[in-house]
Parts: structure tokens; sequence; C-alpha cells
């Protein structure tokens, strides 16, 4: 039977569909506007459908029919795993010496265990990880520096201080392999071998004896090299606390830590044992770590580990908070405790000067225990870029070297940087703020010292004052002002093999800076630091002076930095900081030629693989 519709039915039989006459729409409704599909380029109207093609139909008699599903194997189906599926499409070519393309010697893909039978490993889901880095430093500078007691290399210079001019190369290879188990796209590695090595050439070029060597015989210039070993550690996964893979992790041996956000307390690679994890989507984390501290080659300041370590221990608790007291900024609290038991010891460097205890006040060794307790701070306030940190150091100096007696340790610390974003520019405020001690003679130490610092920071090791070493004289010849990529006044012999001090000048510092990205490969930025001590009551009993001033003047540097394939992989580098002295810096260093200023240019280039 034939069905007609019932709209179709319902007209005479005279008059077909398409002949109907429209029904007018009252004068109040206008005409819809016609269908546009296409009404931004690229983009539909929702809920337009194009009109379908005309159907196709395949007349192909004879053709076969392709095979059933149980025609194939059910135990092995010989096609390539997803790993090299794209290799053996023809898309792509492995190439070992390519870091940029997959490569499984940089982890993209598993290893096959038949083709390393001396691995001791099973299963297809583990990677191997093959890292190296050559980097190379030249850097022309000048500072402040003591002519020789017994000898010295020009018979005019009868003053404290002579040129000021010196030369540093070092050449750095760095190679590493890594030993991964588990997909780590979503997740941290089940398991975790990892060695790095270091081996450092340094060439050292200076006007004065007694400077590189405490023999007055030996030559005012210097070669060396040594091996280190930076990283040696295993890394095991626990578990898995949810199913956005939160984990608790432990790594033990030679490890990375940083306690901070910019490196201002802790921040070296140390021997030590450390449990780690998250929660919360990531949005918390936190680290439990015992670290016992090797010691440092003197010229490179790499791991050595054929010296027995120190008897110093590191022992870190901390916590981060993702959008915590605001969102979009992250919180961290930090314990610290530092246990130092090297008064019965007396460590000379590979130069021959004395370490520890340093030369300063008694000359005895020191016993100290420290505890640090800080808040730290990273992320946004609205369209401002910040990072805070604020530490207080509460402990005892078993042996104050100025008066021989215990003394108690109270200091404080605190930096910030603000910056802003403005397209392709950042700009930047710096402060920070480094207690020094009001009295050495009483007993309490108020002078600010860090265990290990290495901060990102006011310009970080583009700056004049964190780049460069100042040495002391009249208070000792082995002992600086600051450390080599350090931002403390602390009056150490080295961050690397001496102890902390609290006994110190402590730091002002003000500054502003600002980077500008002119393209993916190129960026340049500078920055201006100004400087003060924040007390000089320990610097003038050390020199036997009734005053000196605070001021040490202006740090001023700017640097280029080009990036050619706009990746880490390949980084040239060349930076030029100042140091224009004030009355502070020229009492306490008044050199031949006055003394007002200061330079250094570092060029500097890393090749990754």
């Amino acid at each position: 039977m034939l069905l007609v519709p019932l709209a179709f039915a319902l007209q005479p039989p005279s008059v077909t569909p398409e002949e109907q006459p429209a029904e007018p729409h009252p004068p109040w409704e206008a005409e819809p506007p016609p269908v546009d599909p296409e009404v931004i380029e690229g983009r539909r109207r929702p809920d337009y459908t194009d009109p379908l093609p005309d159907p196709v139909t395949q007349d192909n008699p004879g053709a076969v029919r392709a095979p059933p599903p149980q025609a194939f194997p059910t135990d092995e189906v010989p096609i390539p795993d997803r790993w090299r599926l794209i290799e053996t499409l023809g898309l792509v070519k492995e190439r070992f010496w390519d870091p940029y393309n997959q490569n499984t010697y940089k982890g993209d893909r598993p290893i096959n265990p038949e083709k390393v039978p001396w691995l001791p490993i099973t299963g297809n889901d583990w990677f191997l990880v093959l890292n190296g880095i050559s980097d190379t430093v030249l850097e022309p500078r000048s500072f402040p520096i003591p002519v020789g007691v017994q000898t010295t290399e020009d018979t005019d210079r009868i003053d404290v201080f002579g040129d000021d001019f010196s030369t540093v190369f070092s050449q750095t290879f760095i190679v590493g392999a890594a030993l991964l188990k588990g997909s780590t796209a979503y997740k941290p590695p089940d398991v975790e071998y990892r060695v790095t090595l270091a081996f450092n050439m340094n060439y050292v070029d200076v006007p004065e004896r007694r400077v590189l060597f405490v023999e007055p015989s030996k030559p005012s210039h210097r070669f060396d090299h040594f091996l280190g070993v930076q990283e040696a550690f295993f890394d095991y996964h626990f578990r898995n606390t949810s199913d956005r893979y939160d984990f608790d992790s432990a790594r033990i041996g030679i490890q990375p830590f940083q306690s901070d956000f910019r490196g201002f307390l802790f921040n070296d690679q140390q021997l030590g044992l450390r449990f780690f994890g998250t929660r919360d989507n990531n949005r918390f984390q936190y680290n439990l770590g015992a670290f016992w501290r090797l010691e440092k080659d003197t010229n490179s300041g790499l791991n050595s580990v054929v010296q027995r370590p120190r008897d110093d221990f590191v022992f870190v608790a901390n916590a981060y908070r993702q959008d915590f007291l605001i969102p979009a900024l992250t919180s961290q609290i930090t314990l610290v405790y530092n246990r130092n038991r090297e008064a019965d010891e007396i460590e000379i460097d590979d130069n021959g000067f004395p370490v520890r205890p340093a030369l300063l006040g008694d000359l005895r060794g020191r016993d100290y225990d420290v505890f640090y307790l800080g808040y730290n701070a990273d992320g946004r306030i609205g369209r401002i870029n910040v990072t805070a940190s604020a530490y207080g150091a509460l402990g005892e100096d078993r042996n104050s070297f100025f008066t021989s007696e215990p003394a108690d340790i109270r200091a404080f610390f605190a930096a910030a940087e603000l910056s802003y974003d403005k397209d392709w520019m950042r700009f930047r405020l710096s402060g920070a703020y480094a207690s020094g001690d009001d009295d050495p003679f009483d007993n309490t130490e108020g002078g600010f010292d860090a265990i290990f610092e290495n901060p990102v920071f006011a310009g970080a090791d583009t700056s004049y004052w964190i780049r460069q070493t100042i040495p002391f004289a009249g208070g000792g010849r082995a002992v600086s002002v600051n450390g080599r990529n350090g931002l403390l006044n602390s009056l150490r012999s080295s961050k690397e093999q001496g102890q902390s001090n609290f006994n110190n000048p402590g730091l002002v510092l003000v500054g502003a800076g600002a980077d500008f990205d002119l393209t993916p490969e190129f960026r340049i930025f500078a920055n201006a630091n100004h400087l003060w001590f924040e007390n000089t009551a320990t610097l003038e009993a050390l020199r036997n002076e009734g005053s000196i001033p605070k001021n040490i003047g202006w740090d001023l540097s700017t640097a280029a930095i080009w990036r050619p394939k706009a990746t880490q992989n390949i980084v040239f580098r060349l930076s030029a900081a100042a140091l224009l002295a004030e009355d502070g810096f020229r009492d306490l260093f008044d050199s031949l030629d006055g003394g007002g200023a200061y330079y250094s240019i570092l060029v500097n280039a890393i090749l990754t693989y």
C-alpha cells in the first residue's frame, strides 16, 4: 500500500508541491535571512549541514573478500612497536647524534633488552638517557690583588694592593647517563639510576705571587684539571597515591638539591638520602633530606670523592603549596639544621692555603649548630611576578674566633624580586638584606651566612659582586669578603671548603633591571645594583680601624644571550660588569692606581647533547 504524506494529501490534485504558493508572512515579521554556512572563514554556522553528495555505488564482480579475523594469529601480531612505528613508516630515521628528533639515547624509545644482555633489565619499559655538555668560559677581570709579602713580580709595588688585572679560562666537559624504568610522560619513573661526571681544565694568570700558591717561589699563573662526580644516585618510586600520579619516592647517593626557589641557602650536589613526593594533583610537594657534605676540589669546585666527607651534616624538611595565600602563588616553608663538628680538623687546600679554620681571630677551630627557619614564595600577584625569601638563623657557635667563647647565633636574611612583563620586555626590581654583626666581642653573632649559596638573583653570575671573589687582606690572606657565585659578605675562606661565619658585616642591596627578548633566539638584559655593608663593626675590628663607611658601590652589568636553534642545546653569552667603588670599598681596598672602578668580561659557550 502506498502511503502519502498528510501535507500532500490535503492539496488539490491539480496543484503540485512545487507550485503551491508560500504562506505569506505577517507584516510585522521580516523575511528570514538566507543561511550563510561560512560566516567566519574556516568555521561553519552551528546546526547547519551541507547537502549530502550523491550516493556512490560500486560494482566489482569477482572481487575477493578480506579474510575473516579468525584467519590471523592471536598469540603474536607482526607489527612494529608504537615507539618505532613512525620510523617503520619512513617518517623519521633515527641518528644517534641527533638530539632534536626521536632518539633511543635521549629516552624517546625503550631499550631492547636483547641488544644489551649485560644490563640487569627485563621488560620493554626501560629507557636510556645520555647527556653531554661542553661549558667554555673566558673571563678577563680586575679586582684588588694583594702584593706578596716575601716577593713580588714588580719591585715598584710597595703598596698593600698592586695591579688588579687577571685572566681566567675554564673548560668543563660534563657527561651523564640515566637508566629509567617506566613511562614518564605523566608520572615519575619507577626506578632511576643516574651518574654524572664533570672534567674541568682551568688556567689562571694574575700579576702577583702568593695569590695562586702559598709558596712565593711558585709562578703567578696556574694550570689545573680535575674529574668530579656530580651525580651518582638510585631513585626508587614507592607508590602512586592517586589516579593523578601523586607519589612517594626515595633517592640515595650524590644528588642535586636546592632548598628554595632562588638558591639562597643551600644549592649543591651532595651525598644524601631524600624522601620526596606530591599530593593533591601536585599542588602539595614535600622533601625530607639528610646530606653529608663532600670535600670540593679547590680550583674547580667539583666534588672530590677520593677524600673523606666532611664532618658537616645538613638536615632539610620543606613543604610547597600551590595557590596558597592567594591564587597563582606557591608558598614554601623550610626548616634546615646544619651540624658542623670540624673544630679539631685542619684543612689545607690544594694551593697550600689553610681553609679550616679560617685565618681570622684566634685561629682556633669551631663547632656550630644552626637552625634555619624560612618562608619562600614564587608566583604572581595579578600582573606582578613575585619571588621572595626570608630566613632566620638561630643556634650556637661553640667558639667565636673573637672571644674564644661560645656565642649565640641570631641572624636574619630577606630578599625579594618583583617583575612586570610587557610584551617582549620584563622589568625587575630587586632587594636583599643580610644582617651584620654589630659587636664582634659580645656573646651573640648577628651576621647571616648560608650553607652553600648559588643565587639566581639581581643579575646572577653576570653581576660583578656575585661573580667575583674579593680577597680580604689584613684579616687573613686566604679569606674573602664574598665568595664566587655568592651574594653574601660572609668573610669565609671559601664557600666550597670553608665553614659558615656569622661574624660578618652583612649586606644591603637595592637593584633594578630589564630583560628584552628581541627574537626567540636573542635576548639582552641589563642590571644595576647598589650595595652597602649592613654593619662594619666586624671589619673595623679585623682591620684595626676606627670607622669604615658602609657604601660599597654600584654594580652595573649587561649581557646578551644568543640561542641559534631557539633551544637550550646551543647557548652563547657575552656579558660585561663593572663595580664603581665608593667610600667603604675604597677604604678597604685602596690600590696603587686608586681603585675607583673594577670590571669583568664573561664569554661563555654552552653546547648540550
